[in-house]
């Protein structure tokens, strides 16, 4: 695909998103040593985020739905500057939890409405690598960013991070501003006409495919540093080595998940769970040997993120009648299963269970949605066969 300015913009913002979305994953021991919390009390700040995406993606989308497409985005970046402006200065958890619900009100309408456009800016046929291109701001954020606020944060305390990312938050709106054309709103803003469309059982049974994967991804990814330096004994600089390398597989998986959901929507995510299953048994029966460990996390990290355009694109194809709000409401999805991945983490170390439960626990997240798939399947030829 020749370089698209707009998909860059978008893609800049996908980046700005994803450092705040993430980065705290690998700063909960910071976080949890400042505050005096406990880890899975950290986890929340994670939980906070994703929950507020989930329930904000399909208000704040139905409340810019007269605004132009352009204009949408470039407010929603501003609030995500905001917001971790507010982070950086709170002065307890409580407020940080708060901060977080407010960057969480952009990231469902700027996935959702920024996916939509960038399909829009492509011919037929390379609408999901498109898709795949905005998100790929997220697999370099986890490469580069996630690392090193890593670092930032062992190095300088927390709130450092906070205060780069609200000056990110700055540099997107100007990026959007000078190179998205303008995209007047579409027309038939009906919404009770769209809400009925949500409704639809094979939209609802999408958005709960995504749910699912999302639980199952985010069960590992939001404890990654505590079970590398517990399950592991991994130091601060092995711990930043194996986010770079999670980095690096989510953009392989990202750009060849793309490429395979333009062939076929239902291969790709049998094939990836299916994949993603045996993955975390070995992960969690090798999580005390390094190379192991690093090799199965960049092979992780692309089977997740080539599920990110594959559920975008099974979302938007069964809600057609209103794109936009479906895309939205499924960036609130997958923020749902973030949010209960670091739940069902949080309740594997309540529980008692040691680290290398937690992949497997994961494990049996990915059995369900692959299940309903291949279920799924075989009543749709019985359906034909009679």
């Amino acid at each position: 695909m020749k370089f698209n300015p707009a998909l860059a913009a978008l893609s800049l913002g996908s980046f700005t998103i994803g450092l705040t979305e993430f980065a705290p994953m690998g700063l909960l021991p910071v976080l949890a040593r400042d505050l005096q919390v406990p880890i899975p009390a950290a986890g929340l700040v994670v939980t906070a985020y994703a929950f507020g995406v989930m329930i904000f993606a399909p208000i704040v989308t139905l409340a810019g739905g007269r605004l132009a497409r352009n204009r949408l985005l470039i407010l929603l970046a501003l609030i995500l500057a905001a917001g971790n402006l507010l982070a950086a200065a709170a002065p307890g958890y409580a407020l940080l939890l708060c901060a977080r619900v407010l960057t969480a009100l952009c990231q469902g309408s700027f996935f959702g409405v920024g996916a939509l456009v960038a399909a829009a800016l492509v011919t037929p046929g390379r609408q999901a690598g498109a898709v795949a291109a905005v998100f790929m701001g997220l697999t370099v954020a986890n490469i580069a960013g996630v690392p090193a606020m890593t670092a930032l944060g062992e190095a300088a305390g927390w709130r450092i991070p906070f205060l780069l990312l609200a000056g990110l938050g700055l540099v997107t709106p100007l990026a959007l501003l000078r190179v998205l054309p303008h995209l007047p709103a579409p027309a038939g803003s009906n919404v009770r006409a769209k809400l009925r469309v949500l409704l639809r059982r094979p939209v609802l049974g999408a958005l709960g495919l995504t749910v699912l994967t999302s639980t199952g991804q985010f069960t590992v990814f939001t404890y990654v540093a505590p079970m590398l330096q517990h399950g592991l004994g991994a130091s601060t600089g092995f711990v930043t080595l194996a986010l770079i390398v999670v980095g690096l597989g989510m953009a392989a998986g990202n750009h060849l998940g793309g490429i395979a959901a333009d062939r076929s929507l239902r291969g790709t995510l049998i094939v990836t769970l299916m994949a993603l299953i045996l993955l975390l048994g070995g992960l969690s029966a090798c999580l005390a040997v390094p190379g192991a460990v690093l090799g199965l996390l960049f092979v992780w990290g692309g089977l997740c993120f080539a599920l990110v355009p594959t559920m975008q694109m099974r979302v938007m194809a069964a809600a057609a009648e209103a794109p936009s709000l479906a895309s939205s409401v499924n960036i609130g999805a997958f923020n749902l299963g973030n949010g209960l991945g670091a739940v069902v983490g949080a309740a594997v170390l309540n529980a008692g269970g040691s680290y290398p439960a937690i992949p497997l626990a994961s494990a049996v997240v990915f059995a369900v949605p692959l299940a309903i798939v291949l279920l799924k399947g075989r009543r749709g030829r019985a359906a034909v066969q009679a």
